[in-house]
């Protein structure tokens, strides 16, 4: 792990010249949207063991990350309306600045995560957090995450239910839209 190195004084003076800064650490928020349900119904519904419903979010640069059918939003960590995170899992720190990494999110807002492209199996907020970690880690997030949706859709119980939860457009309240100018969408 290489450190970025300050040529200056930091903030309130609590480094020195040439001081190194540890790089930014990268953590992935991750939420149960069912809240125990997925864990107690499964077996029933689906006649496997799922542990939960997975909502997941990167937390990089002082800010959490998200996407949803509105887009890419951002929020400081934990303050959604989903709360605290039910997990935090470490990701690794990232030599990507603050300025590039919003101009990446700026660019997969126009393009893989556009608020029309959402879609609750194949591309959603687990998608949107693995490609980023990715981007700034060269880590994927955990495959217990990624796999849900072909956990769910490998079930006659997912399959049936497959047309109604397509049209379900899940956006987590509490951000603010990123890349579009004066949060316009």
């Amino acid at each position: 792990m290489r450190e970025i190195v300050v040529a200056g004084g930091g903030c309130g003076g609590a480094s020195s010249p040439g001081r190194p800064l540890p790089a930014p650490q990268v953590k992935l928020y991750v939420y149960d949207l069912s809240k125990g349900l997925a864990r107690r119904l499964s077996p029933i519904m689906l006649g496997k063991q799922l542990e939960g419903i997975w909502h997941t979010s990167i937390v990089v640069h002082k800010d959490e990350f998200f996407f949803g059918s509105g887009g890419i939003s951002s929020c400081p960590p934990g303050r959604t309306l989903l709360g605290p995170p039910d997990s935090v899992v470490d990701v690794g720190s990232t030599e990507v600045t603050e300025e590039i990494f919003l101009e990446y999110l700026s660019s997969l807002g126009e393009s893989l995560f556009r608020s029309e492209a959402y879609n609750i199996f194949e591309n959603n907020c687990n998608t949107f957090s693995n490609e980023v970690a990715q981007f700034l880690t060269g880590r994927k997030i955990p495959s217990y995450i990624t796999d849900l949706p072909s956990e769910i859709l490998s079930t006659p119980f997912g399959q049936a239910l497959r047309p109604f939860l397509d049209s379900i457009a899940i956006q987590p309240p509490g951000g603010s839209p990123v890349g579009r100018p004066n949060g316009q969408s």
